[in-house]
């Protein structure tokens, strides 16, 4: 996989890694904890990057066998 599209992947994967967690901690806050409208913004951007990271480089690992 060439650089570009290996940035690109990663960027992919972090926005939508992100979203998805704002998401869900936005809505467990809302409908469990009954704390409000509250995102874990701490949360969501340590799963954001920690999946960016990691998918695309088990993504390009594979391509190379």
């Amino acid at each position: 996989m060439k650089t570009k599209g290996l940035l690109f992947y990663v960027i992919l994967v972090f926005v939508l890694a992100f979203m998805t967690t704002v998401a869900v901690t936005l809505i467990w806050n809302l409908l469990i904890e009954k704390q409000g409208a509250v995102v874990d913004w701490k949360t969501s951007f340590l799963l954001a990057i920690i999946l960016s990271l990691v998918i695309p480089a088990v993504r390009n690992t594979d391509k190379v066998k």
